[in-house]
């Protein structure tokens, strides 16, 4: 079985007193103008037969509280040099390594940091040192779904008013993952910047305002579903990274309600 508990802080702490605590939009909360983090941690194992309990979520937060988030503090105050960017994914290590400890004989499953609600960190683990980096992009496109191995009819029947010959739009939204180690000296996985060119130039500037059966090769005999985007994003972004950076998975959601996500095991 498997809990998740999620903490959101700012680094740069209001005095609050206990009775006015509002853990749902962060503790500490947000005073003026500060770096502001969403911690997840997702943890395994069996529920006490006792209490019902995985584990108790105040211990959950305690143990992020009282440890993670002041080494998150500390590298902050430390990395905030001229020169030095904030990478942030090297923090995973010791934060990994000190879960594992304090939650025996539970197991640590993964370990999340939000930087944004479009950029974060994902950490497993079974894959350290290797960390993951997945970021959000958005293009508008308009399709038609329509397959040619299908007569009118069934097409119709199939795909609805999805069918219809001048096709329909959406906003679609794509999370890219990437993982490698962190660089020492940077704490980078990759500059955030290099990724969005991969992305921009491979991806977004081709799909991006255009009807996908008409103006994209790619689509010209393929029925432009989620799936079938998400499989197509994913091979164009593949062989996009160099050294030990390798994609991890592409997440395409054709609604906020509908996505497809094509992944590959990382090594």
């Amino acid at each position: 079985m498997r809990l998740s508990r999620e903490l959101r802080f700012s680094l740069k702490a209001a005095e609050v007193p206990a009775d006015g605590i509002n853990n749902f939009a962060g503790h500490p909360a947000l005073e003026g103008l500060a770096p502001f983090f969403t911690l997840g941690a997702v943890v395994e194992g069996q529920p006490d037969p006792a209490t019902g309990m995985l584990m108790n979520i105040k211990l959950m937060d305690q143990l992020l509280r009282d440890h993670l988030v002041p080494m998150i503090n500390t590298y902050w105050c430390n990395m905030s040099l001229p020169g030095r960017p904030w990478g942030g994914a090297d923090l995973f290590s010791p934060m990994v390594g000190l879960l594992v400890e304090k939650l025996y004989p539970r197991r640590l499953d993964t370990l999340r940091l939000e930087l944004s609600p479009f950029l974060s960190y994902l950490c497993l683990p079974t894959e350290l040192p290797m960390v993951r980096l997945s970021e959000r992009f958005e293009f508008s496109a308009a399709h038609r779904l329509h397959s040619p191995q299908l007569g009118a009819q069934v097409n119709r029947e199939v795909f609805g008013k999805c069918n219809n010959p001048s096709g329909h739009g959406h906003n679609y939204e794509v999370e890219v993952v990437i993982a490698g180690e962190p660089d020492p000296h940077t704490g980078l996985i990759m500059p955030v910047g290099e990724l969005q060119r991969i992305v921009n130039q491979r991806v977004i500037t081709i799909f991006d305002h255009k009807h996908l059966n008409v103006d994209c090769q790619e689509f010209r005999t393929l029925n432009p579903t989620v799936e079938n985007i998400a499989q197509v994003i994913y091979d164009k972004l593949a062989d996009g990274f160099c050294g030990a950076v390798r994609l991890a998975a592409v997440k395409v959601w054709e609604t906020p309600k509908t996505w497809s996500e094509v992944t590959s095991p990382v090594k």
